[in-house]
């Protein structure tokens, strides 16, 4: 050899590595590694899967492939706690590398202290919630605090607002600790009771079913769940409306066959899938190696959760060793207890048990950093028609997981609904619910009609459900007595569960939807006023006057006055108004004008009265004056003629109240509501002032303004003639007022709500049936079943028909409405004689002096010529001919001498000119 490999020194540096290092020690576990396991002689099936795990473990030998286990059973006595602890020294005294059980909390403490004393791991499968960190104590069952978590977060998700707790042991109360906290104490209260020792649960039960709970969470140990069950379904407490949640993670281990069919909500939590490959085949294992022994085992296709845990808790117990020992030699001997003798080995094992990581039959296995299990997978299980099934899970970082979608469930529910007989609670309500008129005697749901009564078979018809129609006892709709607490009426059948629905003019409140569940409204309304038609008021006999006000009627004389008064200063002001009265004289001597004082006048009115007249203005002020004058008129007329046609064609009829705000300001018309219904509890519960006010006066009148129904309500208004009003609904109205014309709304709502269809509390039929609501309406049926009973059936739109045939015709105008006209116009006519008469006896009066003659010839003479057909001029006393001048009998040297001032001035330029009227048989 050449090199670096002839070297000594190389030699010599190898031989001191292979002696310093050298091969690696050994580290072989004993051939034979004892187990003991503590069970209660009812431990069976936890004994069973104890010994095959072994077995399972045994055969496998990638776990412990030099080394078996030896199972070493001890039974001992659930409340012999001093034997127990003998068997735990018995067990430690061959030799055992770790216990296992047992399952009562009153040997497993003080088994738990001998293996803490001696450093043996304990390895348990129960519930325990004092779990202690620095202890040899291995347990394998979910951590308490965790799994409460588990119950809250699904109350959470169901959004259970009360509930009552039933418990078995104090430990249960430990367990629903904090799903005791999580609910505040704003919430609804919770009761807790505890089940008697005497196995008869029907007095608790009862009391429960009194209190009107329908959310139940059962804390008890699995023996006792189907007892519970079975004598709650005795009276009454396991119907669709009810809802349980069993604490307990074995209820698919109980055969609950005679529950399935009831609709009842029963939930728990899973552990152990029985579903699951692995655990089947243990079940399957287990039954077979029993039998070949001769023994007959039982699991029922399940096995529960300490069982499988005792199976997981074997293989935990191997794996650990199986790690611990590729790291440090692992000496197994005998303990004794009468020594200070422990395991040196004990806490490793125990620490490795706590960072493994495996599945096994309760799927994955871990610890946290405290060494509790708390990160864990539940199974969520409901009882259905088919048994138990899955619909969910559960896990500490997500929560709650629904795995059946929202559609599932709702089909579920439908299924549930078909051919299932429920009943149906409602009130006789036009036109809601209704006797049937027949001549013969009905029975059944055939004795009923109305609105409800068709909306009620649509549904069914919709869901594919029987139905059987019952009347409330008292006849109420619902309302909450404060003084007992108690609800009367359909939501008292709803409450005690009498009934599964409650339909009528039922409407949705606040303190209902509190105890009921309601669907989406069918129906929307508010509350208005029913009251009496006002009566037509007879015409008024100068009805040709309302057109206009009475301030406007004054602005109007004042403005004619006014106008013709301008017109005739004007006029006589311009020098374009005067004019020659004989034209062929350029050089008269006086000038004329028109516009006299009586003629302005007559001008004026002729233009307001369209009628026109013979003198026109000719100068530019005096027309722009008559002109803004015929504007007025022309804007004036042709409003009163617009105005007047409505004024006369239109009866009035003037109510003493148009709103609801006008009711509360007067106290003569007396107003009321439905005694105990929603309308009356609306004004009671109302912050408005005048809804207040409203309250307090209705409250307080005597005799009492509330009603029974509100059939007597209506009755009331009708007999009332105008003294009474009655608050309802305005859907209602709408009946009332379809069938009597002589009532009428006055005013708009007050609110705005709905009617719905009630149901006891937690249904599981409300969305169904609201689904089936809101079908209908789209569908535009709920719109045509309203339109069938409001104006077709019963008399409906009688006085619709009434009201459109006097519409579609105009009102024909008697002689109340234009009599005023004939009135005036006789006054006129009377007026004109009257001022005929004074200017008759003032003229004669005025000839009679100046032909000093007496007052009655002349009087006589002048009626005989105003009588005469050829209207010749009578010759009086003194006077020497036929000859009748403009201005009496003056001269025209009278005539020249003192121009007349009337119809005209005197001009300086033109001679004197005198004006005279011939008699025309006077004249050739």
């Amino acid at each position: 050899m050449t090199g670096r490999w002839a070297h000594p020194c190389w030699w010599a540096a190898c031989l001191l590595a292979l002696l310093l290092h050298g091969p690696a020690p050994a580290r072989a576990l004993p051939d034979a590694i004892r187990i003991g396991g503590l069970f209660h002689p009812d431990d069976d099936h936890q004994e069973i899967a104890f010994r095959y795990a072994v077995e399972k473990i045994n055969s496998d030998r990638t776990i412990l492939p030099r080394s078996k286990l030896l199972a070493q059973i001890e039974r001992i006595s659930p409340q012999d706690s001093f034997l127990a602890s003998k068997r735990v020294c018995h067990l430690l005294g061959v030799g055992v590398a770790a216990i296992f059980g047992p399952q009562s909390s009153h040997t497993a403490s003080h088994v738990q202290s001998i293996c803490d004393t001696m450093e043996i791991p304990h390895l348990e499968t129960r519930w325990d919630y004092r779990l202690r960190r620095e202890s040899c104590l291995v347990n394998l069952y979910p951590h308490p605090s965790t799994l409460s978590k588990a119950y809250v977060d699904l109350v959470a998700a169901w959004g259970w607002k009360s509930f009552t707790i039933i418990y078995e042991t104090n430990e249960g109360l430990v367990r629903m600790q904090e799903l005791l906290k999580a609910h505040g104490l704003s919430d609804y209260p919770i009761t807790v009771r505890q089940l008697s020792d005497s196995g008869d649960y029907r007095p608790l039960l009862k009391q429960i079913k009194n209190s009107a709970e329908s959310h139940i969470v059962l804390d008890c140990s699995t023996e006792r769940i189907y007892e519970v069950l079975k004598q709650a379904q005795q009276i009454g407490m396991m119907s669709d409306y009810h809802s349980y949640l069993i604490t307990s993670l074995d209820l698919h281990t109980i055969n609950l066959d005679e529950f399935k069919y009831g609709g009842t909500n029963i939930t728990a939590f899973r552990l152990v899938d029985p579903e699951n490959p692995e655990v089947a085949q243990a079940i399957h294992n287990w039954t077979i190696g029993e039998a070949r022994l001769g023994k007959k085992v039982d699991f029922k296709t399940a096995v529960s959760a300490e069982t499988a845990l005792m199976y997981d808790a074997v293989h935990l117990f191997a794996k650990a060793l199986h790690d611990l020992d590729t790291s440090q030699q692992i000496d197994i001997h005998p303990l004794s207890c009468d020594t200070q003798d422990t395991w040196p080995h004990g806490y490793s094992l125990i620490n490795y048990m706590k960072i493994v990581e495996m599945r096994g039959l309760t799927d994955v296995i871990k610890f946290d950093h405290q060494g509790f299990r708390s990160d864990f997978v539940l199974d969520i299980v409901e009882l259905g028609p088919q048994g138990l099934r899955k619909s969910g899970t559960w896990n500490s970082t997500s929560g709650v997981n629904f795995t059946r979608t929202y559609g599932e469930q709702q089909k579920e529910i439908v299924e549930i609904l078909q051919n299932k007989t429920l009943i149906v609670t409602t009130i006789l309500s036009a036109p809601y619910c209704m006797r049937k008129d027949s001549a013969e005697k009905l029975t059944g749901n055939s004795q009923f009609e109305g609105y409800a009564i068709d909306l009620i078979h649509e549904i069914s018809k919709i869901l594919g459900f029987n139905y059987t129609i019952r009347l409330a006892p008292d006849g109420r709709y619902g309302s909450h007595n404060k003084e007992t607490g108690e609800w009367d009426g359909m939501i008292k059948e709803l409450l005690e569960q009498r009934a599964d629905l409650a339909i009528a003019d039922l409407t949705i409140t606040f303190d209902r939807e509190q105890v009921v569940d309601f669907t989406m409204p069918f129906m929307n309304l508010g509350i208005s006023v029913l009251y009496r038609k006002p009566v037509k008021q007879p015409p008024n006999l100068f009805s040709f006057l309302s057109p206009l006000s009475l301030d406007v009627w004054i602005y109007m004389a004042t403005a004619y006055l006014g106008v013709s008064v301008l017109l005739f200063i004007l006029a006589r002001f311009t020098p374009y108004e005067w004019e020659n009265p004989h034209p062929c004289n350029s050089e008269p001597l006086f000038l004329e004008n028109s516009f006299t004082l009586l003629n302005s006048l007559w001008f004026t009115i002729g233009s307001l009265m369209q009628q026109g007249c013979d003198i026109a203005p000719k100068a530019v002020s005096t027309r722009m004056v008559a002109g803004m004058w015929w504007f007025f008129t022309l804007i004036m007329i042709s409003s009163y003629t617009a105005n007047l046609a409505a004024f006369l064609t239109v009866e009035r009829m003037d109510s003493p109240i148009e709103s609801a705000e006008d009711l509360a300001k007067q106290t003569k018309i007396k107003y009321g509501a439905l005694r105990g219904g929603s309308t009356a509890a609306f004004f009671r519960d109302s912050n408005f002032s005048t809804y207040q006010r409203m309250w307090s006066f209705m409250e307080s009148a005597r005799p009492s303004v509330f009603t029974a129904s509100n059939i007597e309500g209506v009755e009331r208004v009708v007999k009332g003639k105008g003294s009474y009003a009655f608050l309802m609904e305005s859907t209602s109205i709408e009946y009332v007022i379809e069938r009597n014309c002589e009532l009428t709304q006055v005013g708009g709502m007050l609110d705005s709500k709905g009617y719905g269809i009630a149901m006891p509390p937690n249904s599981p039929f409300r969305t169904a049936i609201s689904g089936a609501v809101l079908k209908l309406q789209e569908e535009g049926k709920l719109h045509i079943l309203k339109t069938r009973w409001w104006k077709e059936k019963r008399g409906g739109g009688s006085c619709r028909d009434d009201t459109s045939k006097s519409s579609s015709t105009a009102n024909e105008l008697g002689l109340a409405n234009v009599g005023g006209v004939f009135v005036v116009l006789m006054g006129g006519m009377g007026v004109a004689c009257v001022i005929a008469v004074c200017e008759f006896v003032w003229k004669s009066r005025k000839v009679a002096v100046e032909e000093r003659v007496s007052l009655c010839s002349e009087m006589a003479s002048e009626l005989r010529f105003a009588l005469k057909r050829n209207r010749a001029q009578p010759k009086h006393a003194g006077s020497g001919g036929t000859l009748r001048t403009a201005s009496s009998r003056a001269s025209p040297k009278d005539s020249a001498s003192e121009p007349s001032s009337e119809h005209g001035r005197f001009h300086p330029l033109g001679p004197p000119y005198a004006q005279y009227e011939f008699d025309p048989k006077a004249v050739p």
